[in-house]
């Protein structure tokens, strides 16, 4: 598919991508893409790390009683609806 792609066509290409985005914007464009690729790898190599130590054997005891009480699960915060209050001025 992307066999019959010359060097024409990419400059053809990236001019396209210069007036869409502006050639300002492209830096800016190439570092957030740049992180976010670093950021994947990141993710993924700890992953790969988090399933290497779970398939290993583990016999480690875990005693909770002299160490640090567990922190409390954080609640989702629900925004309350619009408060409807009836028309003080309404005369029947």
């Amino acid at each position: 598919m992307l066999g019959n792609l010359g060097g024409i066509h990419l400059l053809v290409i990236l001019g396209i991508v210069i007036l869409l985005f502006g050639a300002t914007k492209l830096p800016a464009l190439a570092k957030g893409l740049g992180q976010s690729i670093n950021i994947f790898k990141k993710e993924m190599s700890d992953d790969e790390k988090k399933a290497k130590n779970a398939d290993g054997p583990t016999n480690t005891t875990v005693n909770n009683t002299a160490a640090e009480p567990a922190a409390p699960v954080a609640q989702p915060v629900v925004n309350p609806g619009p408060s409807v209050q009836p028309n003080s001025d309404s005369r029947n």
